[in-house]
């Protein structure tokens, strides 16, 4: 027995993993989780299309809770954007579904484990790292990667076992989860054309302008406009609200794992709007120190979850640290929602450091007299006056 479990999502290349697979003889199983983006007709779909291609069973995994805890509730403690834009949907995605397919294929006892990755891109790091860390005992197969084909020849191939779908017709490669959707096409393959709106999933809906109020509670969203919802079901209200606008929609440049650079479309109006509304709050809860320091541990913390590097303990001590620091993170943020775009109003918290009674900002100094404010100038100014006056004559 050739027990093979398989990564699959539906689309081009894992149905022509399934079908070669199984011609190959392997007992192919194949996999889907769910992190936000199959709606249940969606997984029954999903579940025909691996059944024509000859796998013996297909099982979806819902992981949406799990992406929350584990993934994207830190994503939003360190305001991770990648390159300032990207909220990583996808790689965050991929690598809760590696941890999740793998388990999976443990727990039947599977010797052999493939996914439909490419040798250029990002996930087929991200996959195959995770799955030798957790199970280096089975064997890792990727037939896309490793017979070099092209998309027409996957094509091809299922046409001539007599299964066709009409994968040519799909102009644009979409990837829904939870914490946004990317857009693939010819356009991001260049470096100067846009995608079209028609591109994008979701179209504007709505004109004019909308108020939206998020209220947080160290770090998390607990509300939406005063009602409250469970932590998913949140950020899904923030999603239906925001998109309507079309807003969220942009272009991500960055550099791959594999060294090359590459180009995606997303639209992620939860991820953005939520983002940018946690870290006006956070300006005004926390210290400049602790404001540095996140920074600099949540930059390095979306690289490595970017990299595959989920697995990495660095990750857990981050995780301690970005958790500590949300612990007067509370508050209510107004939004202002336009087509396309939207704009920070303003917080009120209990936790605000622009307390009125320390002074007010190039207005009243309550806290100090003049003569001490002279004071305190002269002394931070010592080591730069000493620099110049010691090299005066550079």
């Amino acid at each position: 027995m050739k027990k093979l479990v398989l990564a699959y999502s539906g689309g081009l290349d894992t149905s022509y993993c399934a079908l070669s697979l199984s011609k190959a003889g392997y007992d192919v199983h194949a996999v889907s989780v769910n992190t936000g983006g199959f709606s249940s007709e969606d997984i029954k779909e999903i579940e025909v299309k691996a059944l024509k291609m000859g796998v013996l069973s297909y099982h979806n995994i819902d992981a949406v809770e799990s992406y929350y805890d584990k993934v994207i509730k830190y994503l939003i403690y360190g305001n991770v954007l990648k390159n300032n834009t990207y909220p990583l949907s996808v790689s965050a995605e991929r690598i809760i579904q590696a941890v999740e397919i793998i388990k999976y294929a443990k727990s039947v006892g599977a010797q052999y484990i493939a996914h439909g990755s490419t040798g250029a891109g990002n996930d087929q790091v991200r996959f195959d790292m995770i799955f030798q860390t957790l199970a280096p005992e089975i064997e890792i197969i990727t037939p896309i990667r490793d017979q070099k084909l092209s998309r027409q020849e996957e094509i091809d191939y299922l046409k001539s076992h007599q299964v066709d779908m009409s994968w040519d017709k799909a102009k644009y490669s979409i990837n829904k989860g939870l914490w946004g959707t990317s857009v693939g096409g010819e356009e991001t393959l260049t470096s100067h054309k846009a995608l079209p709106k028609a591109a994008y999933p979701s179209q504007l809906k709505k004109k004019g302008k909308e108020k939206l109020e998020l209220t947080f509670a160290k770090g998390e969203v607990v509300a939406v406009n005063g009602e409250k919802y469970d932590k998913v079901s949140l950020i899904k209200k923030v999603e239906e609200i925001a998109s309507a606008f079309a807003i969220g929609r942009d272009i991500h440049v960055g550099d791959t794992i594999v060294g090359i650079k590459g180009r995606v479309g997303f639209e992620a109006a939860a991820a953005l709007t939520i983002i940018k509304a946690h870290h006006l709050l956070e300006k005004h809860t926390l210290t400049k120190w602790q404001l540095q320091h996140k920074e600099f541990l949540s930059n390095y913390y979306g690289m490595h979850l970017h990299e595959g590097l989920y697995l990495e303990p660095v990750m857990r001590d981050i995780e301690a640290f970005l958790e500590s620091s949300q612990k007067n993170v509370s508050g209510k943020v107004t939004l202002e929602l336009k087509p396309y775009h939207f704009t920070l109003e303003g917080v009120t918290s209990d936790h605000d450091l622009m307390n009125a009674k320390f002074g007010s900002y190039g207005e009243i100094n309550s806290g100090w007299t003049a003569q001490e404010a002279k004071g305190f100038i002269k002394l931070f100014a010592n080591s730069t006056k000493i620099f110049h006056q010691v090299n005066s004559e550079l």
